[in-house]
């Protein structure tokens, strides 16, 4: 199965990109975890799109969990995802964990038969992983991010235990074996000269980072857009080019995106 991510970006692709026509290639293993990297709002919009993709469109289970719930869809999703049907709908589940603690345990809860029968998830979506992220009371700031830190290996080392769970899983009960795959966002901290060391941690985890980084200079208002995006690829869960053969849109497809925003809220994708 061509990666989640990218077959949704391939979904949406402007219709006047000279590269449309171009293999899909997947910009990560099957084993491999996809961090999104961004202000928050895009990158929950972001998972929403590919949760509904997923669902709609692959016909793929999965859980989708967040702290806030989800009133309305984005009017940019509505308007790219019409007429889903209740069938698609029912392939996701949202479930609205409170504290790192319940998320813990509802990660954990995967495991059981009750969310593994007739089939598990496969795919698991991690809305806003910052917002289980809370700093130890009365802590230094020292204690404090080694605290974060360990939570956060703790909650991506139970994700990873997990996927490889239902991944084992998936390929014994499914006539067409299958990954579970993991996706979550991240807003990184804003340090003066200092870097994130809790997003560093989450990198060991998270074999492919997908940062969303919005173009704020004149050329959004030249090209009479309402927002763009440039989203790039990097980490270790790219693949190294083996063949010359497709060296060059391996590359495009894996590493570089632009998100187009128009004034009517359309949306549309293009590889840079």
């Amino acid at each position: 199965m061509a990666d989640i991510l990218t077959k949704t970006f391939i979904n949406l692709m402007s219709k006047s990109d000279p590269k449309k026509d171009l293999e899909v290639i997947c910009p990560a293993s099957a084993q491999c975890g996809v961090l999104l990297v961004g202000e928050q709002n895009m990158t929950r919009s972001m998972l929403l799109l590919v949760a509904f993709t997923a669902a709609s469109q692959m016909g793929i289970r999965l859980v989708f969990f967040t702290r806030t719930k989800i009133q309305n869809l984005p009017l940019c999703l509505q308007k790219c995802l019409p007429g889903m049907s209740p069938e698609s709908l029912k392939k996701i589940k949202f479930c609205y964990p409170r504290t790192l603690e319940e998320l813990l345990q509802q990660v954990a809860g995967l495991h059981e038969p009750t969310n593994t029968f007739p089939f598990p998830p496969a795919l698991i979506i991690i809305d806003r992983m910052e917002d289980f992220l809370c700093g130890l009371s009365g802590a230094s700031h020292r204690e404090s991010l080694t605290g974060e830190q360990s939570c956060v290996a703790h909650l991506s080392a139970l994700l990873c235990d997990t996927a490889s769970f239902l991944t084992g899983i998936l390929e014994q009960s499914t006539s067409s074996p299958t990954n579970c795959r993991i996706i979550a966002s991240y807003q990184p901290k804003q340090l003066s000269g200092e870097s994130d060391q809790v997003l560093d941690t989450l990198d060991r985890y998270f074999l492919l980072r997908c940062t969303l980084d919005q173009d704020r200079s004149y050329k959004a208002a030249a090209a009479g857009l309402k927002e763009l995006w440039h989203i790039y690829f990097s980490g270790s869960g790219i693949p190294l080019e083996t063949s010359t053969k497709d060296a060059q849109l391996r590359t495009s497809l894996a590493q570089e995106w632009q998100l187009l925003m128009y004034p009517d809220d359309l949306i549309e994708f293009c590889i840079v």
